[in-house]
């Protein structure tokens, strides 16, 4: 493994807490890992999203924020900086990702309109549905093996949007959106090939294409590991490779801009970015700083030049695959080839005691908790599963599974020991594992707020 490419210059406290606090706590916040608090977490891999370590040149930038409301400094370093990454005419800055996605598809969707991705994640599928329109995913066959190593898993089933765009419901595809890589299945990557021949189609049938960009530079080594043809490239050109096939992007650089707060929207068409810069300024806030602060955007303009840089991803990657092998020795299976973002944990295989009704993915992840002191998040039957007003499931998500993410500089060699040491725990002694019912929930995004109790014997 290599060494990382940076040294340790400010350290917090880790709480440790007995397992019966732990226990206490999880039942406090309704055995949902999102009602925790973070003082009660000993590792936390609940989100990659603004959850990683900030460099000092970026808190040197910081300094240097200029909060005029209109026409900042450190707005027009942001858009230096955004712009000759992506190529892309205009640049909106948001918060973060997700008021990107309210802000594009509620100008670009109508009611009864499709929006195809290779996996819409939570708040993007969410937002596509507010605006009216239907989030249909097209994963490619191979994603569906879970074991396979097949290199680009998260790429889309070509021949299925071939076939969608020059069917009966082509007229209705309103958007396509491929994500970068695709975190709805195990952070598997995507390949040039697959966005080039999405490019193909969507010129043909005259239906936009835009990047979901949020991992762009993980994507990018990804491609250039594993795609023949990009081995000499840097992971900057690859990404602004990827940025010139599509018609625009919304990115939550929370994740790729190395930065606790922040996204944008990159756009190509005049007509569009005057449409969604009007929405802009009425909901986030000026063109300029679209709801961010100065050194917020003097950090993201740093972070965006970091997150490219080789070794840092080099690093990364390799740090990821180590922690799947420890997970793999230690008895437990995750969605291969390994991510760099996030590992996913097979629970359903690892619990196969537990019907998707009694969620094995919340179960575990509750384990993992109760065990460690560890936080995670269930891709499974909670999360992806149908149910029916009295809170049972009804349609079973196609896999069981737990994310672990992984956030940016945090954690190192000993910390994701730990994990590994306390999955071969749990997978000494599986069964004893129980599962969990819903007590109340959400109408939408049901994972965030849900409230469970154990099922007891």
């Amino acid at each position: 493994m290599p060494l990382s490419p940076y040294r340790i210059k400010v350290v917090e406290p880790i709480p440790f807490l007995s397992p019966a606090e732990r226990a206490a706590a999880l039942g406090e916040a309704g055995y949902n890992p999102f009602n925790l608090r973070a003082d009660q977490i000993t590792i936390d891999l609940l989100s990659d999203s603004g959850t990683g370590a900030t460099s000092a040149a970026q808190e040197a930038a910081a300094a240097l924020g200029d909060e005029s409301y209109a026409g900042a400094r450190s707005w027009f370093r942001f858009l230096d900086e955004v712009a000759d990454l992506t190529g892309y005419p205009h640049v909106l800055p948001v918060h973060q990702g997700r008021a990107g996605e309210r802000i594009l598809f509620s100008t670009m969707l109508r009611p009864g309109q499709i929006c195809v991705s290779n996996t819409h994640f939570d708040t993007t599928h969410a937002n596509v549905e507010l605006a009216g329109a239907e989030a249909r995913d097209l994963p490619c066959p191979e994603a569906l093996d879970l074991d396979s190593h097949e290199p680009f898993k998260g790429n889309i089933d070509v021949d299925a949007l071939a076939a969608l765009l020059a069917g009966p419901e082509g007229g209705k595809v309103g958007l396509v959106l491929m994500t970068i890589t695709n975190n709805g299945l195990g952070a598997q990557p995507v390949s040039m090939a697959n966005l080039n021949a999405v490019h193909k189609l969507c010129r043909q049938h005259g239906v936009p294409f835009f990047l979901d960009a949020a991992r762009f530079a993980e994507n990018a080594w990804y491609v250039r590991d594993r795609e023949p043809g990009y081995a000499d490239w840097t992971p900057r050109a690859i990404a602004r490779q990827a940025f010139d096939l599509a018609d625009g992007c919304v990115i939550s650089l929370k994740k790729d801009g190395l930065s606790s707060i922040g996204g944008c929207l990159g756009l190509r068409d005049d007509s569009l970015h005057a449409r969604c810069e009007a929405l802009l300024i009425a909901t986030e806030g000026f063109s300029t700083y679209g709801g961010l602060a100065g050194h917020d955007l003097e950090r993201l303009a740093v972070g965006l030049r970091e997150v490219v840089d080789p070794a840092y991803l080099q690093a990364r990657a390799s740090a990821t695959a180590h922690l799947a092998r420890m997970i793999n020795e230690a008895g437990v299976d995750i969605v291969q080839p390994a991510g760099m973002h996030a590992l996913y944990l097979n629970a359903g295989r690892l619990l196969p005691h537990l019907s998707p009704a009694e969620f094995p993915g919340h179960s575990l992840g509750c384990q993992l908790f109760l065990d460690g002191g560890i936080r995670c998040a269930e891709l499974g039957s909670l999360y992806l599963g149908t149910m029916d007003e009295q809170h049972r499931l009804v349609t079973a998500a196609p896999f069981e599974l737990v994310r672990l993410a992984i956030p940016r500089r945090v954690y190192g060699q000993e910390h994701f020991e730990y994990v590994a040491e306390t999955l071969a725990g749990i997978a000494k002694d599986p069964e004893r594992i129980t599962g969990y019912r819903i007590v109340s929930t959400p109408p939408m995004l049901r994972h965030f707020k849900v409230r469970l109790e154990p099922i007891r014997p």
